[in-house]
């Protein structure tokens, strides 16, 4: 009888000739457990998903509570469904008056995806500037936005009217233009290795998007949901996005996405045509369900108040002679070595002592940190000594 691990690599469609093989039985909070009794500290929280932990006991309850009410019901946007109606409001509570429209999806991708369509509905015009090394998910237009030629580069044609600018370089700000739909950045960069925008670039790209009636929007799907230590990155920088978009930490483990915009502009989609943009899973109820329990617990909790404290912590603990950078933004932190061999040597020797680990896309040198927020001071300085101790 052939195991699950056999099933995995002969049944399922592979992303990488050398996936991690990690068989999980289960996962409560910081950890997740081992068919043979193994015990990991996950300090990436899949990727910046578990930001409440694993199996967080109010998610739980509220997937429970919530599927045996009702599940899918219709396509998006046609019947009022309370977990919708309700996370929609709690959202828009945390943000500026502007954004006051909510569109559900099930990801990041479908949440770029949607944005870049509003911003060419409303303005009228074609061309999209994204950044360099910029990763906004993998579908098609999500893809045409990223900013690394090696991982797309064998999916051309791909959108045309695509510019690139650096991040955080103000001269190249005059690329954008009368003729710009959007620019789309990342509030914090993720997969360029967790790099922080000044704030006066910031400003000066949304004076600039001002300026010539372009939209900004803002990618959070990464650094949101109380990661940076405020509930959205862009707080601190003094800007207001006009689409905002939202995924990863936002559903408790549970795969949903947002795109965020004001009324005026979102109406845009309700006609010329008529459903301007669809998704039959959109909004589903039990991804909303536990995303009103995800919020709640960031805010009754506080997490949010411990994050730069936690961060501080990691930068104290973590000692490895082979440390060159430690690059971070509350708890999205990129650990930079000296190459990518070097790094995944530590990475590994972890995982085998019991912490996980990651690298960047497009910054294979640095190792990931994203633990759940709720994580621990002892459970940080566990993880950290095993780090250190790597060789």
């Amino acid at each position: 009888m052939l195991t699950n691990r056999q099933l995995f690599l002969n049944n399922l469609a592979q992303t990488s000739d050398a996936p991690l093989l990690i068989e999980v039985e289960k996962a409560s909070g910081v950890y997740m457990y081992g068919k043979q009794g193994e015990k990991y500290i996950d300090l990436i929280s899949g990727i910046g998903v578990s930001n409440i932990g694993h199996c967080h006991p109010k998610v739980v309850q509220a997937i429970q509570e919530q599927s045996q009410k009702y599940m899918h019901l219709m396509v998006y946007g046609e019947f009022v469904q309370a977990p919708q109606v309700r996370l929609a409001t709690k959202l828009i509570e945390t943000l500026p008056p502007s954004l006051d429209s909510v569109y559900l999806v099930n990801s990041g991708s479908e949440a770029t995806e949607g944005a870049l369509k509003l911003a060419k509905r409303y303005t009228n015009r074609r061309e999209i500037i994204s950044c360099k090394n910029a990763y906004h998910g993998s579908s098609h237009g999500a893809l045409s936005v990223m900013g690394n030629e090696f991982f797309k580069q064998s999916y051309r044609p791909l959108l045309p009217g695509i510019k690139h600018i650096r991040y955080n370089h103000t001269e190249d700000l005059d690329v954008i233009t009368e003729q710009t739909a959007a620019v789309i950045i990342e509030t914090i960069q993720g997969e360029a290795g967790v790099r922080i925008a000044d704030k006066p670039y910031m400003q000066a790209l949304r004076k600039r998007c001002d300026y010539t009636g372009t939209l900004l929007i803002l990618d959070e799907i990464q650094c949101g949901f109380g990661r940076t230590g405020t509930f959205w990155a862009f707080e601190t920088y003094g800007i207001v996005p006009d689409i905002l978009l939202a995924a990863k930490g936002m559903g408790g483990g549970m795969p949903i996405g947002a795109f965020i915009s004001s009324k005026k502009i979102m109406q845009t989609l309700s006609s010329d045509p008529v459903l301007g943009h669809i998704t039959t899973f959109g909004g589903h109820p039990v991804s909303c369900a536990a995303s009103i329990a995800c919020m709640e617990v960031i805010q009754e909790e506080k997490l949010m108040d411990t994050v730069l404290k936690k961060e501080s912590l990691i930068r104290k603990q973590l000692n490895h002679p082979g440390i060159k950078e430690i690059r971070s933004a509350g708890l999205m932190m990129a650990v930079e070595f000296e190459s990518y061999s070097v790094l995944k040597r530590i990475i590994d020797q972890a995982i085998e002592k019991g912490v996980l680990t990651d690298w960047f896309l497009f910054c294979d040198n640095s190792m990931r940190i994203a633990p759940p927020l709720i994580i621990s001071d002892d459970q940080i300085e566990q993880a950290c000594s095993i780090i250190s101790s790597c060789k």
